[in-house]
């Protein structure tokens, strides 16, 4: 597998894996696809918590894919959308107006 693809490149290779998978054989539930990667975040969370370094870094993996599945499954061009906001966070205040 290339490993230097682009966001819209993961999203398609995710996505597809998902597909062959049986995970789009009908419309997706966007809220519980959402959950789900809630779901590896919290996973990583627990792997932390434990120290448990090398399940940590996979949860993390596993929720970018779910992400990159979501995206390219409803056809949003994650990259794109990334590039809009980093821009736009370059304009907001230190901390973003929050005192921490």
């Amino acid at each position: 597998m290339n490993t230097n693809l682009t966001l819209k490149e993961w999203g398609r290779t995710c996505h597809a894996i998902a597909k062959e998978k049986g995970f789009w054989d009908k419309e997706r539930n966007v809220g519980e696809a959402l959950m789900l990667i809630v779901t590896e975040l919290a996973e990583a969370m627990e792997a932390h918590r434990k120290r448990d370094d090398a399940n940590f870094r996979e949860e993390l993996a596993d929720t970018f894919i779910r992400l990159f599945d979501l995206c390219e499954g409803l056809g949003v061009d994650v990259q794109s959308e990334i590039i809009k906001k980093s821009e736009a966070n370059k304009s907001r205040p230190y901390r973003h107006g929050k005192v921490c």
